[in-house]
């Protein structure tokens, strides 16, 4: 789990020294196993790099398959490679402004590509943390906060959020050297309050560089948000980097073999050539055996490898990385261009169903966003009701026009056009679609009213 389920005996809601500790200590095996798998899907520290062999002198091939990445980048296109589109609901009160509150928070901090890389962080480590918090011009954003940095403090009865704690490394300067510390921001419902490690390792003290702390974070709510990829908090990979080590622990033997086969070993029966022999068949090619004794000869030592069995490995260990990650290849002849819709849909239901877990865990994280932005707002006389934001999902999916347009032509006048015009994949807003078939529509009146006159032809035309 993320959060620290901790009775936390704050004395006039102040967070002490060793309450941070306790959490910080509580949250390191978190810590350790989210930045591994941060740092695993960079390449950065994969098992085989570090693999060693007794005898040095042994080629030692180190292949890394990045199938853990593939699996992560795979979903995250696949999942929201068409950003999330935020629509509030034409039954809230004075609907348009409000849409144009939301739209413009989006804007600001570039919710498309924030989004992005929190699915990208969640589907890595489990989860992801965002903050919310006022800019310098007195606007709402939101930012990512990485998991191996965000601890949630829940509360035991209904596991609603009492507290979040941010913490993180600064390097100060004492003097001329430099040093390292870690600085923790700590949220409650109405304020940040901002400690530092003291320089002498003793705890944690209020940091005296804040020029107001604590500060009022002006939301009612405790301004974080917890962006999980499944209960179990689990990354896609997870299950399956034992399989992904073996594939390259496998393919690299394989590799150091080949290289092994390049150094040719010649094996000679019935004689041995002194080193003067060996240096003339090196430079020359060639050699004589200078003997009449019979059973003497040379050839060449060569090991045999059998590559099918090999090869059979490793499609197996592929097979099984992504059956149990939920994951698809995309290089696979079924994803061919002719293939039809359902039969892409069909190979697409294992990365489809974790992707559905996902959307509605999203869907809850960002209903709790947009209630602690709510808060903000009102303050400024912006009355949204949080539940009349609503979000859409729309996966990236390789699409076929012609059967498109075919399905729906079928369904002229069975269904109302809102219905036909949203089965179009390419067709994002069916109500504006509609206004621009209606505006298409009058413009073609209008031009049937225009009365063109043909100009006569001049001698030279002629």
């Amino acid at each position: 789990m993320f959060d620290v389920l901790k009775d936390l005996a704050l004395v006039d809601n102040q967070v002490t020294s060793q309450i941070i500790e306790d959490l910080i200590d509580e949250h390191a095996p978190i810590r350790a196993k989210t930045l591994a798998l941060y740092e695993r899907y960079k390449t950065d520290s994969v098992p085989v790099f570090d693999r060693k062999f007794d005898d040095e002198g042994k080629i030692n091939r180190k292949l890394n398959n990045s199938f853990d990445s593939e699996i992560i980048d795979t979903k995250v296109g696949y999942f929201i490679g068409y950003p999330i589109s935020y629509q509030v609901d034409d039954e809230q009160d004075n609907a348009e402004a409000m849409d144009k509150v939301v739209q413009n928070f989006n804007y600001r901090s570039d919710i498309a590509d924030l989004d992005s890389e929190t699915v990208k962080m969640a589907t890595i480590c489990g989860y992801a943390g965002r903050l919310l918090y006022i800019d310098v011009e007195g606007e709402e954003r939101a930012m990512l906060l990485y998991p191996w940095e965000t601890i949630a403090i829940y509360d035991r009865s209904i596991h609603e959020l009492q507290y979040a704690m941010r913490y993180y490394t600064i390097t100060v300067k004492e003097g001329k050297d430099k040093k390292e510390l870690t600085r923790v921001e700590w949220y409650d419902k109405e304020k940040v309050t901002f400690y530092i490690e003291s320089r002498d390792g003793e705890g944690f003290v209020l940091d005296d560089t804040e020029p107001v702390n604590p500060q009022l974070h002006l939301f009612d709510e405790v301004p974080i948000v917890i962006f999980v990829n499944n209960d179990e908090q689990q990354g896609d990979a997870e299950k399956v980097l034992e399989l992904i080590d073996a594939y390259d622990r496998t393919l690299s033997d394989i590799n150091s073999e080949i290289e092994e086969f390049r150094l040719a070993y010649m094996l000679f029966y019935g004689y041995a050539p002194d080193e003067e022999v060996m240096k003339k068949a090196r430079k020359t090619g060639a050699f004589g055996l200078d003997t009449k004794d019979e059973g003497v000869g040379a050839e060449f030592l060569t090991k045999q490898l059998n590559d099918q069995v090999v090869e059979n490995h490793l499609n197996r260990l592929e097979a099984n990385v992504l059956r149990f990650a939920n994951s698809i290849n995309m290089t696979d002849e079924s994803f061919a261009g002719n293939a039809s819709g359902v039969a892409i849909k069909y190979k697409l239901t294992p990365l489809e169903n974790k992707c559905i877990t996902m959307e509605r865990k999203m869907t809850a994280a960002l209903r709790q966003q947009f209630k602690i932005l709510c808060t903000a707002w009102a303050k400024k006389g912006i009355n949204l009701d949080y539940l009349n934001v609503f979000f859409g999902f729309k996966r990236n999916l390789p699409v076929n026009i012609n059967d498109e347009a075919d399905s729906t032509g079928k369904l002229k006048g069975m269904v109302s056009e809102r219905t036909r015009l949203s089965l179009l994949s390419f067709v994002d807003d069916v109500e504006w679609e509609i206004e621009e078939m209606e505006k298409d529509s009058e413009g073609m009146l209008n031009l049937d009213n225009i009365e063109f006159e043909e100009e006569e032809e001049t001698e030279e035309e002629k």
